[in-house]
């Protein structure tokens, strides 16, 4: 049998294509990691950048257009020119005209000024704007009295537009100023805005909390589809203006009514202020009455409160009828430091309660002790509504400051008297 050989060059010649190969994967490598690193660098400067506080509610859409509660009007023209020039193009999203914050209004849109804006300072616009304001009105803020200052609740600036091509009416509430401060500690306020749309409440949004401040900066845009022009004109902006309590109740600082039948918007965007006004507590027949029984005891230091009945609430529910309780808090300083509640009565509109809370008083006398009663329709599922709010106290009027006179005045006698129900 013949010896098997093997050609000495054949081997020879297998560690060089092995390195040829080996050199042509390893260049191969390398050339695909550059290219993948270079599409990720590109893709990343070019990504669309998320747009924070979008929101969509109950058919509103609300395209805030800043988030900065620090940014004023004012503010230098230059950085933010480069910065609308650079995101214009990347970003997508259907937002408003910022003509007024610096950015660059697009062409052919109208700002004019309407008659009842007042008390506007060189530091609300930009340069552009200046000039539609008169320096009488400049001259106006500075004019005020020391006892007006004391008594103002300060002022809102808001802007109003109707946008034909989406048949959208804008409102644009800016900034206020010269609030007063809710928090006596920290001698300031955490305010945010409430906005309606009446007579049908239909559209209901509200801004942000800014925290600290009594000038906030508010500049955010709420654009509310579905209103024809012709009924612009017969609906009435309710503007609330709040201040946030982590521990109680928010502490309503003013309301603002604006009727909109006399002002014109088919010229472009109306620029407009209006003082802030004490809130008006309208009571309403048609939100009830509660039947309340108090007693205080000055040898304990303690307050008797029993909810007896409720009549007459109003229709809650599509059947028509509602599951009432009532929320009892105790206020001192105005400050929450009790709450209490009943039980749930179930489809009635003339709850019977009868029952009977005791809270202890942190100091001698009622002088700054208050009592609100808030009277809530409960539902599963979803929040429970406001049928109607109550409050006895030194400072309540009518047949509240009655009831809350007669219990200081005749300690250890329990004093029972129906109350009419106001809006909560």
């Amino acid at each position: 049998m013949a010896p098997i050989s093997l050609s000495r060059d054949g081997f020879e010649e297998i560690p060089t294509i092995v390195g040829i190969f080996s050199a042509f994967g390893l260049v191969f490598t390398v050339s695909l990691f550059a290219w993948i690193c270079c599409q990720r660098k590109s893709s990343k400067s070019n990504k669309t950048p998320p747009y924070k506080f979008v929101h969509v509610l109950k058919g509103v859409d609300i395209y805030p257009e800043n988030l900065s509660n620090k940014k004023k009007f004012g503010a230098d023209e230059k950085t933010e020119l480069t910065s609308s020039v650079l995101s214009k193009s990347s970003l997508h999203l259907d937002l408003e005209k910022r003509d007024l914050n610096g950015n660059i209004p697009k062409i052919g849109t109208k700002v004019r000024s309407s008659p009842d804006l007042e008390d506007f300072s060189q530091k609300t616009f930009s340069e552009n704007e200046k000039g539609s304001i008169s320096p009488e009105s400049l001259k106006s803020t500075t004019s005020l009295s020391s006892v007006e200052k004391e008594n103002s609740l300060g002022t809102l600036f808001f802007s109003l537009e109707y946008n034909f091509e989406k048949k959208a009416f804008v409102v644009n509430i800016k900034e206020a100023r010269g609030l007063p401060a809710m928090d006596e500690q920290s001698m300031t306020s955490d305010p945010y805005i409430k906005l309606t749309i009446l007579p049908e409440k239909k559209h209901k949004v509200k801004t942000r909390v800014l925290r600290k401040t009594l000038d906030p900066a508010f500049d955010e845009t709420f654009t509310f589809y579905g209103i024809p022009y012709t009924q612009v004109q017969d609906l009435v902006l309710h503007f609330m203006i709040l201040s946030f309590d982590r521990f109680s109740r928010d502490d309503v600082i003013g309301e603002v009514h604006i009727p909109l039948s006399g002002v014109e918007l088919s010229d472009g965007r109306v620029l407009m202020n209006r003082e802030i006004n004490k809130r008006n507590v309208r009571k309403s027949s048609g939100r009830g009455e509660l039947l309340i029984s108090l007693c205080y005891q000055s040898t304990t230091n303690t307050l008797t409160v029993v909810v007896l009945k409720a009549r007459h609430l109003p229709k809650t529910d599509i059947s028509g009828l509602s599951d009432p309780y009532v929320k009892v808090n105790l206020y001192y300083a105005k400050k929450r430091i009790s709450k209490k509640k009943t039980h749930v009565k179930k489809c009635t509109p003339n709850a019977v309660f009868n029952e009977l809370f005791v809270f202890d008083i942190p100091c001698e006398g009622l002088e700054d002790i208050s009592v609100e009663f808030l009277v809530l329709d409960s539902e599963r599922g979803s929040r429970n509504e406001t049928v109607g709010r109550l409050v006895l106290g030194a400072t309540a009027e009518g047949t509240s400051g009655e009831h809350w006179k007669e219990i200081c005045e005749h300690p250890r006698r329990q004093i029972a008297k129906w109350h009419m129900l106001c809006d909560g």
